[in-house]
């Protein structure tokens, strides 16, 4: 067995800064948990917190029910994959792979069979006795990789192990990872920035932004039923289109949500997610609305709309599209072209709605929502103001240290 969790973690450096705030996580034995975020989004961080090479400031960690948490990084039986090349270059890639074991001073046979068959899994057998500098960058990657599974420990931590890989390696890479966790007896946490990969190797993904945990959660219930809008934001390609401060109204015997000439019904489907209607309909309480580009199909019915930009991803066509004064990305077809006049075909059950002031959900998960059974399902994040505040609070400006240096 190999499980993690961890309770209440926090780390604050010693000049205030914060980069984890009160992180909750639980996994299970041979799980793939994803932690996607952006540049100081706290994940490489987190991952070093649970390898024990930086420590928490608050909080437990354990592995298998054993806390951890003051425990040295050799004691917790853990591997981790660095985003850079952390090879030896004066050692072989078979002493790079079986250096982790000859410190432990296991035997030299069990070091040479673990190697081996590390070597077997990863396709590294016509290389074990070169040096670093003979090899590709995917062949050093593929050890790095190799080292840490030689161990066989109980948790593999990626921090984002695909960094400066060109493409084609970079799916490479991820085949062996991928292909590695279905092989191994272990627990997987990767780290990364790209939510394509997140969406395809994740069980489950962590979305974590200034270290604030936003939602935790399977790909499909993140897509689908975003507790706020940076979820919203984060999960999907090309972005989701948000519509800012909209009022929701009343006409017609229908509801819709409208902003300067823009406006969007919601359907029966939508209304009876909306558990706060009431306080919202004909208000000042003012929401965002948010579509995907997947949701708005240019056709011959709905919304007149005149297109900009065409541009494809490879796998489908998109377009700017002018609409009542706001320009939102849509999904059209080869023979669209800019300035061309059009009309848009909305989802109106796949529309989201946010409050535009705490940013999170107003709709309700309905029978759509697959529910696991991790506490984690029910986690509801900070709202945009009190992460405002905490930011604030533990992370003071320049001028601010600058001051209480004199």
């Amino acid at each position: 067995m190999a499980s993690l969790k961890l309770s209440g973690v926090d780390k604050v450096y010693p000049s205030g800064t914060m980069a984890l705030y009160d992180i909750n996580l639980e996994t299970r034995d041979k799980e793939f948990l994803v932690i996607v975020g952006g540049e100081e989004s706290g994940k490489s961080t987190l991952l070093k917190v649970i390898a024990g090479l930086e420590d928490s400031s608050s909080g437990e960690i354990y592995i298998d029910d054993k806390e951890v948490s003051e425990l040295e990084p050799k004691d917790r039986d853990i591997a981790m994959v660095f985003r850079s090349n952390t090879l030896y270059p004066a050692l072989t890639v078979f002493d790079n792979m079986g250096f982790g074991l000859k410190l432990r001073k296991a035997p030299n046979a069990l070091i040479e069979q673990r190697v081996k068959a590390a070597a077997n899994i990863l396709g590294l057998n016509d290389i074990l006795f070169r040096k670093p500098k003979a090899l590709t960058a995917a062949q050093k990657q593929r050890v790095t990789i190799g080292r840490a599974i030689v161990r066989e420990p109980k948790l593999y931590l990626f921090d984002e192990p695909l960094s400066g890989l060109d493409e084609k390696l970079q799916a490479e890479i991820l085949n062996v990872i991928i292909n590695l966790q279905a092989r191994m007896e272990g627990t997987f946490i990767y780290c990364t920035k790209n939510v394509a990969e997140a969406m395809t190797i994740g069980t489950r993904i962590l979305v974590l932004k200034n270290g604030f945990v936003q939602q935790i959660d399977t790909p499909a219930n993140l897509y689908d039923y975003p507790a706020n809008a940076y979820v919203a934001f984060t999960l999907g390609a090309p972005t989701i289109n948000f519509i800012n401060k909209a009022q929701v109204v009343k006409k017609g015997g229908k509801v819709y949500a409208a902003l300067d000439g823009f406006e969007v019904e919601l359907s029966e489907k939508v209304l009876k997610r909306f558990e706060k209607l009431d306080e919202y309909t004909d208000t000042d309480k003012r929401v965002i609305v948010g579509i995907r580009p997947e949701d708005i199909h240019t056709g011959k019915t709905g919304t007149e709309a005149v297109l900009g930009k065409v541009e494809s991803d490879g796998n489908a066509y998109y377009a700017e599209a002018e609409v009542g004064g706001k320009t939102l990305i849509v999904t059209t077809d080869e023979k669209a072209e800019k300035g061309a006049k059009t009309k848009l075909d909305i989802d109106l059950d796949r529309v989201y709605l946010f409050d535009a002031d705490t940013r999170l959900t107003l709709l309700a998960r309905d029978e759509g929502y697959k529910k696991t059974d991790f506490a984690d399902a029910d986690y509801v994040p900070l709202d945009y103001n009190e992460e405002e505040e905490l930011k604030k609070k533990f992370n003071p400006k320049k001028d601010d240290k600058k001051k209480k240096l004199r």
